[in-house]
């Protein structure tokens, strides 16, 4: 059974770079037809997609966020990363890391990790 789990600091300052790790188990980072993705809910509103790494590496951004968001992998780790520079506080959200099956099937998703920007 895949499980996902984000892992990061809590509370970044204003201006500095937010770096979350989603870890996965229970199945490989690599393997065909996944994409795995970052979205982000902040308080009172809506999810909100951030982009995503594929299984053959190609990545794909929220092109409102594109200036500001990279996403890689660890495949030795079995691990993708998020991380989002310029931090503001509306940059405050619950984050989450996700998997999806390509053509749309959602397979699981990590518990979500809130991050606070403030000084």
């Amino acid at each position: 059974q895949m499980q996902l789990q984000e892992s990061g600091p809590g509370l970044v300052k204003p201006s500095q770079t937010l770096s979350l790790t989603c870890t996965v188990s229970g199945d490989s980072i690599t393997a065909n037809s996944y994409c795995w993705h970052w979205i982000r809910q902040p308080p009172g509103k809506g999810l909100e997609w951030m982009g995503l790494i594929r299984y053959d590496d190609a990545l794909y951004y929220n092109p409102s966020l594109k200036s500001r968001t990279s996403i890689s992998r660890d495949a030795s780790k079995n691990q993708f990363m998020l991380q989002l520079i310029s931090v503001t506080p509306e940059d405050t959200a619950v984050y989450y890391c996700a998997n999806e099956v390509s053509g749309g099937t959602w397979r699981s998703w990590g518990q979500g990790t809130l991050v606070t920007v403030s000084s």
